[in-house]
């Protein structure tokens, strides 16, 4: 057991950019926070030698980033940029003596129980359950993925997975024809080919192709299109649908990992479809199990809209570090 302070550099890097901080004893220092976009860097090395370089050489006495991607043997290949990350390269480029390589959800499950309250929007809620019971935290953004967190004698333990990556929920004949049509890009329907931001966007063809009008859309001019549409028309349409696959997602997870402390959505999608959840049914195919639809009330959902969660949760998993050692 140590109570030595820790000053450590932590980073959340996504696909286009990343976000370096620091943190003094498991507090993250908002002040501290920069954004780099990675097509301007050969690799997370580089960046973070030039965040210690702009902060005067700060000394680290630990480094741990969330990546975007699997970690295995404390090696993370990046799934959506060319960037391959090891504890030797953050050991050169902060002179921290700890390091630590988080995939991204693990990070975001490290923050729970630390995001401001005013950070978590509730999209319904739950009995109240126990400080130590299971949360799931799902990820909805560029990606697709999902992390359950587990309480332990020995602390927190936030398991890896790539969730995003099996089949896509299947409910409705639509759902066979829609799987047929998204399997082209990869030659596999797996979820995050339709919950993702590209998926939002496969979604607006899909419905569209179903209208006899295809059409193509970005996923950002298809969440304008809700504020236009009224309710009608193919953003709408397509945006329903989105949030009928989610809900039916994350009730096959929730019964999954029974997460009785709730399930936390994060990432810039799902923050995006926050104010239409409700009416688009995603509590209804949340809850869409037959003999099961009744065990389903037992699970909250709330959203988490701080977009430092990861870094934070990245200062806790340190400090969790330090103290076991």
């Amino acid at each position: 057991m140590t109570s030595r302070s820790m000053t450590a550099l932590v980073a959340d890097i996504g696909g286009t950019n990343t976000r370096v901080a620091l943190a003094q004893d498991g507090n993250l220092l908002p002040e501290t926070i920069k954004r780099f976009r990675n097509a301007e860097f050969p690799g997370l090395e580089t960046v973070l030698r030039r965040y210690v370089e702009e902060a005067g050489g700060v000394s680290c006495t630990g480094a741990c980033v969330a990546v975007a991607g699997p970690v295995r043997d404390g090696v993370a290949s990046m799934t959506n940029l060319d960037w391959t990350i090891d504890g030797d390269a953050l050991i050169r480029a902060t002179g921290a003596t700890t390091v630590a390589i988080l995939n991204d959800l693990q990070a975001q499950g490290h923050a729970l129980g630390h995001i401001p309250p005013e950070k978590l929007r509730p999209i319904f809620t739950g009995p109240e359950a126990s400080a130590h019971a299971a949360k799931l935290v799902i990820g909805v953004g560029t990606g697709f993925n999902a992390a359950p967190v587990h309480e332990t004698p020995w602390g927190r333990v936030v398991a890896a997975s790539e969730c995003g990556h099996v089949n896509m929920p299947l409910r409705h004949e639509a759902d066979l024809r829609l799987a047929h049509f998204v399997e082209t890009a990869h030659g596999f329907p797996g979820v995050e080919d339709v919950l993702s931001g590209r998926g939002l966007e496969r979604l607006f063809a899909f419905v569209t192709s179903e209208a006899g009008k295809p059409q193509e859309s970005a996923a950002a001019d298809i969440m304008a299109g809700l504020e236009t549409e009224g309710g009608t028309g193919p953003a709408s349409d397509a945006a329903r649908l989105f949030a009928r696959l989610l809900g039916t997602e994350a009730g096959n997870l929730a019964l999954i990992h029974l997460p009785m402390g709730g399930i936390y959505l994060c990432g810039g999608v799902a923050r995006a479809f926050t104010p239409y959840l409700t009416a688009m049914g995603f509590a209804e195919a949340f809850r869409d199990k037959g003999r099961f639809a009744g065990f389903m009330q037992n699970f909250s959902v709330s959203v988490i809209e701080d977009d430092y969660a990861a870094l934070t949760g990245s200062a806790m998993y340190l400090m969790q570090a330090a103290r076991a050692a």
